[in-house]
């Protein structure tokens, strides 16, 4: 964007789908009515908002609305995740215009993963019929730890052979785009942020379930990323909370055979959803496991959320649409109870409202995020 007012003003107009006019836009952000037309004026011309329709004001004088124009811009998502890798594209009002999966390679020739990775976002690009030059860049989402100055993606834990592998800039190189790269459960909080449950909260957590688990974390309004960019690791949860664990228990305790031990993620995901379908069935080991792998996230979300003072606790990821029904059972009654979570308001559990690509969209939306929000840092003298 043009400068930090234009933000304030293309922001204010995307969280009200219905449009708002000129004048509503000067009282809403306190901009004068010459800026506010102005700058309009200069979105209009660029097409990233329309004209769209009119409505009665006071005196009965009837007002141009201004809704964002979903074409004006597009954004790309590329989430790496152990077990696949999701590509979408979205448009301004972060609709999924295309999505494609495709399998993570699992012994990695990094030049040959990074090629197809390059030459995937391009089919993504031709099969969208998205004009290139509308493209404001390519996000990506990876798991951590990453290293945000250079771009590169460290090591790891279940992403053998990625060490220090400069994808960011790699992609930047081959498509001809910016790209920017976030772990993957802060990309996931900027989603719900920006277009999610969280759309109307400044203060929520978001726990993240794939074949890892991670927190995201935002405090008034911004998104904690730590002195590495790194925040969101949690520890000894995670260790307990990982696809591979839960398997595992369940292959000890017998409930599975030993022919669901996994050989790559892939595998342990088919493996957990056989583990909550005999937990479904009545499969009281079965459910036993998931029910305390339940409880192990609840402690930690409950620790955090009084913490940081959240008021909203939101969950997703790949392998959340098999663990929510049993997962929501046991943490919500728990979060209602905790004497650890703050009585000075009610704190909410939700699901993501984004879906099973939450990783891929938040990529999408760190790109619109940075470009099209009212950043206050932006506002800063170095």
């Amino acid at each position: 964007m043009g400068d930090f007012n234009e933000s304030v003003i293309f922001d204010a107009i995307r969280r009200e789908p219905d449009g708002l006019s000129r004048v509503e836009l000067a009282s809403a952000t306190k901009l004068s009515a010459q800026t506010v037309s102005n700058i309009c004026r200069r979105l209009l011309d660029r097409g990233m908002i329309h004209e769209a329709g009119k409505k009665s004001g006071q005196g009965g004088k009837r007002r141009t609305l201004l809704q964002v124009n979903p074409a004006g811009g597009y954004a790309i998502g590329v989430h790496l995740d152990p077990a696949v890798i999701t590509y979408v594209m979205l448009d301004l009002l972060s609709n999924v215009v295309h999505r494609m999966r495709r399998p993570t390679p699992q012994a990695v020739d990094q030049e040959e993963t990074l090629a197809e990775m390059s030459s995937a976002v391009d089919t993504l690009i031709e099969r969208s019929a998205v004009d290139r030059g509308r493209i404001l860049g390519v996000g990506i989402a990876v798991p951590g730890p990453v290293e945000v100055g250079s771009g590169s993606v460290v090591e790891p834990p279940l992403l053998s052979g990625w060490h220090r592998v400069p994808l960011r800039d790699y992609l930047s190189e081959k498509t001809r785009l910016p790209v920017l790269m976030d772990k993957d459960v802060i990309a996931a909080a900027i989603a719900e942020r920006w277009a999610g449950a969280a759309a109307h909260s400044g203060n929520f957590l978001f726990f993240y379930l794939g074949t890892g688990s991670g927190m995201g974390a935002v405090v008034d309004d911004v998104v904690l990323r730590g002195v590495s960019n790194n925040a969101g690791e949690v520890g000894g949860l995670d260790a307990n909370c990982t696809t591979q664990a839960l398997v595992n228990e369940a292959i000890e305790r017998g409930v599975l055979g030993p022919d669901a031990a996994p050989a790559d993620p892939r595998e342990a995901e088919r493996s957990l959803q056989r583990l909550v379908a005999l937990a479904d069935e009545g499969d009281e080991t079965a459910a036993e496991i998931i029910d305390g792998w339940a409880r192990r996230v609840a402690h930690g979300v409950c620790a955090a959320a009084t913490l940081l003072d959240s008021e909203l606790i939101v969950f997703g990821g790949p392998i959340w649409p098999h663990l929510s029904r049993r997962f929501l059972a046991v943490v919500e009654p728990f979060v209602a109870g905790s004497p650890f979570v703050e009585k000075m308001h009610d704190t909410a559990v939700t699901s993501t409202a984004i879906g099973d690509d939450v990783g891929a969209i938040g990529a999408a939306c760190l790109v619109l995020d940075q470009i099209l929000s009212a950043q206050v840092k932006s506002l800063l003298i170095a």
